[in-house]
This record gives structure tokens, sequence and C-alpha cells, in this order.
């Protein structure tokens, strides 16, 4: 199998062309390539594949095999590998995934993209959207028990997955092996949720540390960090457009007031191509 490893600000994802290989499971072929020992070593596996609803369709799949909505980071990738690998010639290009339609504007220079710039769509408060078991209609900016200890201004938010954002003194300093899984799997969320580490670090800044369900602490979310942008404006915490500081570096993420979209614009950055003989081919 041909594949190409990319990441956007350490998430880094399996990248496979679907429009000339056959990925016959792509649940196990994701946690062979994804180990970080004896595979490739991933965050997961991303499927780039015909559609005909867009330019392309984009299938996820986590560490775990278990198989995602949507990821930020992965879908900046897929606009720089569809663009620099002359799978089309133009700068705005649709992908759908299993969350959505979304639409990519691509900063190109050199003949290879750099950035990205895309739109994430509007989230969604409710808690039947999430989703989350809650005697309220939304979970906003109230504490949340959980770990064993109480975190503030837990709100709950779905980026096309769901997410819980809570606020915490430095997000650097949790030991998040212990945390994380604990709170990804809270009864409370029957599908699990991926969960954001915040602490406010100055006007319309953020840091953040991300627990994601299936794939354990990455160093960037996409979708958590919109996730924590929305958060922040409900609580009254920012203005409408944040710095995100992750663990792998930057993102930029607006919440747009007339269109209710969150936009997020970030780099994506190819490491290296490679072909792997995967366990069902020996």
């Amino acid at each position: 199998m041909k594949f190409t490893k990319m990441h956007g600000i350490g998430n880094d994802y399996i990248y496979v062309n679907c429009f000339e290989e056959t990925v016959k499971d792509p649940a196990a072929t994701s946690v062979y390539v994804s180990d970080r020992h004896f595979g490739i070593g991933s965050d997961g596996l991303i499927l780039i594949k015909p559609c005909d609803e867009a330019d392309f369709r984009m299938e996820i799949y986590n560490a775990d095999g278990s198989r995602a909505k949507m990821c930020g980071n992965g879908i900046r990738c897929v606009g720089k590998y569809v663009y620099d690998h002359g799978m089309t010639d133009k700068t705005e290009v649709s992908i759908m995934s299993d969350a959505g339609l979304r639409i990519l504007k691509l900063n190109v220079a050199g003949g290879k993209v750099q950035t990205v710039r895309v739109d994430m769509g509007a989230p969604a408060f409710a808690s039947e959207a999430i989703p989350v078991n809650s005697d309220t209609p939304e979970v906003v900016g109230v504490d949340w028990e959980a770990a064993g200890r109480t975190w503030e201004r837990g709100t709950c938010v779905s980026m096309g997955n769901p997410h819980l954002v809570v606020m915490c003194e430095d997000p650097r300093l949790l030991d998040l092996e212990k945390i994380g899984p604990i709170m990804e799997k809270d009864p409370r969320f029957p599908e699990g949720v991926n969960t954001e580490y915040v602490s406010l670090e100055g006007k319309d800044e953020v840091r953040m540390r991300v627990w994601e369900r299936g794939s354990g602490e990455t160093l960037a979310c996409g979708t958590g960090a919109c996730a924590v942008t929305a958060a922040m404006v409900r609580n009254g915490l920012t203005g409408r457009t944040v710095t995100v500081h992750l663990t792998g570096g930057d993102l930029m993420i607006e919440w747009d007031q007339e269109t209710d979209h969150i936009f997020m614009t970030g780099p994506a950055v190819s490491v290296f191509d490679g072909e792997i003989t995967l366990p069902s081919q020996k």
C-alpha cells in the first residue's frame, strides 16, 4: 500500500489515495500503521476517495480503528495532498466528510500548499447534537465534576464530533495519561468525547491540550480548537477571533457572527511518501 505521512501542527495521519489504492479493512489497517513502534506511526488513517457530492471524500480512522466523523488538521492535509499531487488545480476545494461538506481555501506558494483556511461549519450546543446525557438543553459554562476533581466552565460543543471544553490554570501541568481516559469514557457521553483542557493566555489567546477519543493525547486537534473558541465566546472570555496555542503549534480560529460558521486557518505539511506491506498482504 502506497501512502503519504502528513501532519497539521503535529497531528499526524497516514494518507492513502484511494483513486489508486484499495484498502480492504481500513479499521485494522489504521491500527497497524498507527503503531509508533511496529508500524509507520500516526494518530490514524485518512482515505482520500472519489465523491459525487464534492470534489473529494475523506474517511477518517483513529489509531484504535474506530471511525471519526471529522478532523480539522486532517482535512487541511487532504487539501494539500490533492493539490500538490495534481489531483486538482483549484484553490477552493470541497471535501465531504462523515460530518458533512467542508470548503477549503488553499494558500499556495511556490506551487505547493502552505496553509489552508477551512469553513468548519456552525458549532452546536444542543445536548442531543453532541450527544451528552443532560437535564438541560445545553451544557454551557457549568462546573464539571469528572476524574476526581471539579473543572471550571465545562462547555459541551459539537463540531461534527463531541467535545467537552474545561478550564484549568495550566494544561501543561496535567497528568493527561491518567485524566484523559476517564473523561473520554464518562458515561454522560454515550459516544465518548474529546476533551480540551484550556487556560487563558492573554487577550483572545488560549492554550489547550487535548485528549481525543480513540487516539489519546495528540499534539493538535482542529475541531477541538474550534470547539474551544466557540466555548470561549459563549462564556464571554474572548472575542470571536482567537489564537489557539496547541502543543504542536498555533491555529487561528474565527467564529463569524454573520454566517455562524467557524473558520480555521493553519499549516499542512508532508513528511514523507512510502510503501508498506500490510499483514493481509504478507
